[in-house]
């Protein structure tokens, strides 16, 4: 059981009934920094739906969502967070991306509960509300336990996320046997993998050892040779497990790169990172069963459902994080007596949103994910 200083057992999301609703004197503003122009237009568009389909799920007047356009830029996102600061709004959601976070130090009496996952190097003022590796390693390290797996390689891709994985590793009570660093190059990848798996020296063990009952006088030679020349490999390797840390079409170099070197899931536990579900992983059948940490499956088809009903539309899976947000901001509010200051996210509390159970803790959204396997073209989850 984990131990939890205390549950909210809902978001205000789901905990006022029509007849609970508080009224403040004045209006509530949350702030909200997406891009709404530019490349990443439709990643804001879908946030902002998100959020609209929270209020109306809080069905308060007093609360207002007040979005404004970063442009996926610093500056903009600096002068867009000034205008909100004027317009009087203390807590803002956003912005989307890491880089947008570069000025916001500026603005002390600002929160920013920023839907990046990455943790390292933010300014003070910054709570950053993803994913982060740290939630998906305490994830998998439980599921290492309780698998009994006692040597794991932690493959990491030579990416510009690779040291807040190795920072999450050491800050993580998992035990690495080693880890190593790729590069996602596929025509480097393999090569590296090679390595890591001592390939060579198995399939020269094969070579050997059919070689030396060729010339043996033991009287089932043909049937050994036979049985031999079906292998790819001869010897095993010194790890039960494999952590990946990558995704899509990089995830899947990975996987055949390890199939290629004679290193299987059946045998092997693949494990990788939050994939959202990636359905193109049900196709990948010989790389099956992998397994991942994640979000409630459930209740994201749920809101993906609702998102689809109201929009005709798919919800981007940040819009996701967005819906969780606003119910946990309104209900932090309300628990602060509708002061709003930076106070409201100090309190060691654990709350229970649409994602799952998180908590706000050394200015990052830790939280206890679910644990799934891809296996037979299907999600099951694990626990």
């Amino acid at each position: 059981m984990i131990k939890i200083i205390k549950i909210i057992l809902l978001l205000l999301l789901t905990l006022l009934t029509p007849n609970q609703k508080i009224f403040a004197a004045e209006k509530i503003k949350i702030g909200l920094l997406v891009p709404l122009s530019g490349k990443n237009a439709e990643i804001g568009q879908s946030i902002i739906k998100a959020t609209q389909l929270a209020i109306n799920k809080i069905n308060n007047a007093s609360i207002e969502i007040v979005p404004k356009d970063t442009k996926s830029k610093p500056e903009t996102t600096l002068r867009a967070a000034k205008e909100l600061s004027q317009l009087g709004v203390k807590i803002i959601i956003g912005p989307v991306f890491n880089n947008s976070l570069t000025y916001l130090d500026e603005l002390k009496d600002i929160t920013f509960l920023s839907l990046t996952n990455k943790t390292i190097g933010n300014p003070k003022n910054i709570i950053s509300a993803g994913i982060n590796a740290s939630s998906q390693l305490r994830t998998i390290q439980k599921f290492i336990e309780l698998n009994g797996i006692k040597k794991t390689i932690f493959l990491i891709p030579d990416v510009n996320y690779k040291n807040e994985i190795k920072i999450a590793i050491s800050n993580s009570k998992i035990k690495i046997f080693k880890s190593y660093i790729y590069n996602t190059d596929p025509t480097k990848l393999t090569k590296q993998i090679e390595k890591i798996t001592n390939y060579s020296i198995r399939k020269q063990n094969l070579e050997d050892e059919i070689t030396r009952i060729e010339k043996s006088d033991e009287a089932n030679k043909e049937l050994l040779i036979e049985r031999l020349n079906k292998k790819d490999t001869l010897g095993g390797v010194k790890f039960d497990s494999i952590i990946i840390a990558d995704f899509d079409e990089s995830l899947k170099s990975v996987t055949t790169s390890l199939l290629y070197t004679n290193i299987s899931p059946k045998k092997k536990y693949f494990i990788t990172l939050n994939q959202w579900f990636d359905e193109s992983l049900l196709n990948e059948t010989s790389s099956q069963p992998i397994y991942f940490p994640s979000i409630n499956k459930k209740n994201y088809e749920n809101f993906s459902a609702e998102y689809f009903e109201k929009f005709n539309q798919n919800p981007n899976q940040l819009s996701f994080l967005s819906f969780d947000l606003v119910g946990l901001v309104y209900y932090l509010i309300l628990q602060n007596n509708l002061v709003i200051d930076q106070k409201i996210f100090i309190k060691k509390t654990m709350f229970k949103g649409k994602i799952g159970i998180f908590e706000i803790k050394d200015n990052k959204i830790n939280h206890i994910l679910n644990f799934y396997k891809v296996e037979n073209k299907n999600f099951k989850e694990i626990f």
